[in-house]
């Protein structure tokens, strides 16, 4: 992987010092030969299949066709997963953006595409322990349940009913560790974004991450993604922090599916 210390983002750090800045590009070496700009086309296709069948997955914008960011999220012990933003929602939690696995042999092995659902701030040292597994229950849970009362405010009434139906729930099943095991620990890493090709603005995070799955009413596979992202510095200030828990929604995308130019 060509990227330095990943992503360089050291060098925010470094300018926030007073150090010169460098023009060099630290975006290279990404799946898929994405770059921060690069135009995305995505058939839309699976998404509207998706939503048919009852998924929360949100359609893209029209002006969601640049890649605004990426990142790389290292988990322990030796995975490694790649974004791509289309919106990176730091304003308004509304993220997009496409997830890509990479196998052993570096090609691609997965892509979801990804768009948020909602965030929350946990707010007492309860709520980050249950959020953070280390409660030994919560995130790590063998199943997580959306319940339509939540999603009452979020949604409109057609597509609850699309996807809730006379139903007053929707069950997700954790998608690792032993299917009958009560808790797994989620797993825990870094993501480093970076917003620009020079590396100077972006954000390292801490994450601690659990994936959640259902099948849609035609087979479809729809992932929830629960993350709480404990922020440690955003464009190299270590001032900037924050905790908040994300609740993403992903469908499968296929390769062939995606170009990125």
């Amino acid at each position: 992987m060509a990227w330095k210390d990943v992503f360089s983002y050291v060098r925010a750090v470094a300018a926030n010092k007073g150090v010169a800045k460098g023009d060099e590009r630290v975006d290279n070496g990404v799946p898929l030969g994405a770059r921060i700009g690069s135009v995305v086309q995505m058939q839309v296709s699976p998404i509207i299949r998706a939503q048919g069948g009852g998924s929360l997955i949100g359609m893209p914008d029209a002006g969601d066709t640049r890649i605004l960011a990426v990142s790389q999220i290292r988990l322990e012990p030796d995975t490694e997963l790649y974004r791509l933003y289309l919106d990176k929602g730091d304003d308004d939690a509304k993220e997009k953006f496409l997830q890509v696995f990479c196998g052993g042999d570096g090609k691609v092995a997965e892509i979801l595409y990804c768009t948020q659902l909602a965030r929350i701030i946990p707010e007492t040292a309860d709520d980050q322990d249950a959020y953070t597994g280390v409660a030994g229950y919560g995130l790590g849970d063998a199943g997580y349940t959306l319940w339509r009362e939540q999603l009452a405010d979020m949604l409109d009434p057609a597509t609850l009913a699309t996807v809730f139906g006379e139903s007053d729930r929707v069950e997700y099943t954790r998608d690792a560790g032993a299917p009958d095991a009560q808790f797994v620990a989620p797993f825990k890493g870094r993501e480093t974004r970076i917003d620009d090709a020079a590396g100077m603005h972006g954000l390292r995070q801490e994450m601690h991450f659990m994936p959640y799955v259902r099948r849609l009413a035609d087979g479809g596979r729809e992932v929830l993604l629960i993350t709480t992202e404990i922020v440690e510095s955003v464009d190299g200030d270590e001032r900037r922090r924050g905790i908040h828990v994300d609740f993403v929604i992903g469908i499968p995308m296929e390769q062939e599916r995606v170009v990125v130019q």
